[in-house]
């Protein structure tokens, strides 16, 4: 019964959440020239976060993100689920033991939290601008490559 409680009470609370988003009757706007850039914390220099909710640091959210040309992560995790579609360039990522994927404008990504381990860059012909959006709060954990 207690569990039954609070599923109820957690799926309430999610949906009091997408609500305060996407209220009946409204829409948020934010053209590409009104969007803020910051550098991104916890990911690799060079990234570039233009938030549209949530808060990345703590929690989930959905963001714009922009790689420099050529900028590589090397093999690494995430602690939560994230999705990815591209926007533009080329962003490959690369399942561990496995062959490159090249993800042009347009393609779809998503990564399983926990212990799936892969690089990504962006491909050195131009800049990569991707929308993210995580279950969690973004973490990068590197794998060590001696293990």
């Amino acid at each position: 019964m207690r569990r039954r409680i609070l599923a109820v009470a957690i799926s309430l609370l999610a949906a009091g959440t997408v609500l305060a988003q996407g209220a009946a009757g409204k829409a948020v706007t934010m053209p590409a020239a009104d969007m803020k850039w910051a550098d991104m914390v916890g990911g690799p220099p060079g990234i570039k976060i233009s938030p549209l909710w949530g808060d990345y640091t703590r929690g989930a959210y959905g963001a714009m993100l922009k790689f420099p040309a050529g900028l590589a992560a090397p093999l690494h995790t995430h602690t939560s689920d994230m999705r990815i579609v591209v926007v533009s360039g080329t962003f490959i990522h690369t399942p561990e033991g496995k062959p490159a994927v090249r993800l042009g404008p347009g393609s779809y990504l998503m990564q399983s939290g926990g212990s799936y381990r892969h690089t990504t860059e962006c491909d050195k012909a131009s800049e990569c601008l991707i929308f993210s959006e995580g279950d969690g709060k973004f973490d990068l954990q590197m794998v060590d490559a001696k293990k």
